[in-house]
């Protein structure tokens, strides 16, 4: 069972710096893509940034390049994503994603808020 829990949540300053985490369980996950998806309240959730199973592509929303990095530990099972810079517009629950052949799953999502 794809099992995805995210962590490294919580309240910083404008300008500050978050980095996330998302432990990964169940399936074989370097075998696949991660992402990492972010939702405002009353919105759909949007993708934020995404990297291939290797690690060695990664893909960016435009209002997160050059601030955000994403990226994995294969031998650790885990996935992350460096937040810096950070804006009271990134306010918003993120979420680890990964498609599992049919299968997509979410992690439960970890709570990032941006203010002074």
């Amino acid at each position: 069972q794809v099992h995805l829990v995210e962590s490294g949540g919580g309240l910083v300053q404008p300008g500050g710096s978050l980095r996330l985490s998302c432990a990964a369980s169940g399936f074989a996950f370097r075998r696949f893509p991660m992402s990492w998806y972010r939702q405002f309240p009353g919105k759909e959730r949007e993708l934020v940034a995404t990297i291939t199973s290797g690690g060695g592509s990664t893909n960016y929303a435009d209002s997160v390049k050059g601030r955000f990095t994403i990226s994995r530990d294969n031998d650790k099972n885990m996935g992350y994503l460096q937040m810096n810079s950070l804006k009271p517009e990134d306010t918003a629950v993120y979420y680890c994603y990964a498609a599992v052949g049919l299968v997509r799953s979410w992690g439960q999502g970890t709570q990032v808020t941006v203010s002074s």
